[in-house]
């Protein structure tokens, strides 16, 4: 005799489109130039910073090319990229009292809206977090090998990097001004999140 893999009076909720839409997110790169330029520019001045002595022995050359590059890293992720991939901006205003104000945006999810995929989150967060590391690897290795000629332009890498690093975890975590609370709360989630993924 055949069993019956469902009872006639059970009642079975059938969701269509959401198995299709959780593989979406987890598999597809719905923009790929933001995600290329994303990690290009700020991969390519941790290149040029690092082989800028094969290249040239031109210090202002190298040191304006990959000023260069971070500026246009750092305008990129602040205005394109983290809108694209992520859905969260941050900038400041100044109101007419000459007063100034940052705001710090995540996108609200509609239902006609597609949210961002998990693969461009992942590269998103990843090369916002690895990048000011790097940076800070280069400030101690200058400062203890006495090259302080390029303490500036390593200097300016870290702020940059960092600002943007600290505008989107603030987008992240709905403003709060209180960087303790905040990194408290984004170590927390990851930690969670991280956890939840592998069981």
């Amino acid at each position: 005799m055949k069993q019956a893999l469902v009872d006639d009076t059970e009642d079975v909720s059938l969701d269509f489109g959401n198995e299709e839409e959780l593989a979406f997110r987890k598999a597809k790169i719905r923009h790929p130039l933001a995600t290329f330029f994303h990690l290009f520019f700020r991969v390519s001045a941790i290149v040029t910073y690092v082989c800028c002595d094969w290249f040239s022995r031109s210090f202002v050359g190298c040191f304006v090319t990959v000023l260069l590059l971070l500026s246009f890293d750092f305008w990129s992720v602040k205005n394109v990229t983290g809108r694209l991939l992520v859905g969260l901006r941050w900038w400041n205003q100044i109101d007419e009292d000459g007063k100034s104000h940052w705001i710090f945006e995540a996108r609200k999810m509609s239902p006609n809206s597609v949210a961002a995929t998990e693969a461009e989150a992942r590269i998103f967060w990843l090369g916002l977090i690895i990048c000011p590391v790097i940076w800070i690897v280069f400030f101690f290795s200058t400062l203890f090998s006495l090259k302080l000629k390029w303490l500036a332009l390593v200097v300016a890498g870290i702020s940059l990097q960092a600002a943007n690093l600290y505008g989107y975890i603030l987008c992240k975590m709905g403003g709060e001004s209180d960087i303790s609370k905040v990194t408290a709360s984004f170590l927390s989630q990851t930690v969670f999140q991280t956890v939840g993924a592998e069981a």
